[in-house]
């Protein structure tokens, strides 16, 4: 029925894993997207004789995979958007980098500024004009093979801001090559969100939904004990 994971779902929410390489929504491109094939899902699923509500709470780039949330309801999708604003909403990804940051921990804070045209995102100084603040933590779990698994925490969600903040350290991510990375097999990004964590739109319970990369194939099977220990022990 779909060619992507369902990992949880009740009437106000469902929370699902995106493939690689598909936009988290409708674009330029015409290729399919992954708000549609989650409505699609629930249109067949229920025998929906239209279309299905979802609403869009965040995004991941195209090249990246990993755990979203969507809202089923236009109040859950006002709750859970608000809880974004707030920062109430914390992702956490794997990231596999070139080489090894010179500091294996550390916070890293920039002004991203996006080229709309040319979908890329500039560190520019502070105060440039359409400049966003960037934040993250950041944690190096592993070195092998000439690759450093790290564990990103991200503080604030702006367009391609792993990618580009992780390079800044000349460390970019394996498969990015728009950002100073080596062309992967496939084309494959290896910037995987593995968790998500946010309070439930209506019962207000917290909720914590953590999944593993494709842990059988380069670069992430150089890491898959240390990936499998750390998703047992995160939070």
């Amino acid at each position: 029925m779909q060619n992507f994971d369902i990992m949880y779902e009740d009437n106000h929410v469902i929370v699902a894993v995106k493939p690689a390489n598909m936009p988290t929504q409708e674009d330029a491109s015409g290729d399919p997207d992954f708000l549609n094939a989650v409505k699609a899902y629930l249109v067949e699923k229920y025998r929906k004789p239209g279309a299905a509500y979802l609403g869009l709470i965040h995004r991941l780039d195209r090249p990246a995979s990993g755990v979203m949330v969507f809202a089923k309801t236009d109040k859950a999708a006002g709750r859970l958007s608000e809880t974004v604003r707030e920062g109430g909403f914390e992702k956490k990804y794997f990231a596999v980098v070139l080489g090894t940051p010179q500091n294996p921990a550390g916070k890293l804070v920039h002004f991203l500024l996006k080229d709309e045209q040319k979908n890329n995102v500039s560190i520019v100084p502070s105060g440039t004009d359409g400049a966003k603040r960037a934040e993250l933590d950041y944690k190096a779990l592993k070195s092998a093979d000439g690759f450093t698994l790290v564990d990103i925490d991200l503080l604030t969600g702006r367009s391609h801001q792993a990618r580009v903040q992780m390079n800044s350290m000349r460390t970019p991510i394996y498969g990015d090559v728009r950002y100073g990375g080596q062309r992967a097999a496939g084309g494959n990004l290896a910037l995987f969100a593995y968790s998500l964590r946010f309070p439930h739109p209506v019962t207000k319970k917290t909720m914590v939904f953590k999944a593993c990369p494709p842990v059988d194939t380069v670069p992430w099977n150089s890491f898959k004990a240390t990936i499998d220990l750390h998703i047992e022990t995160s939070y």
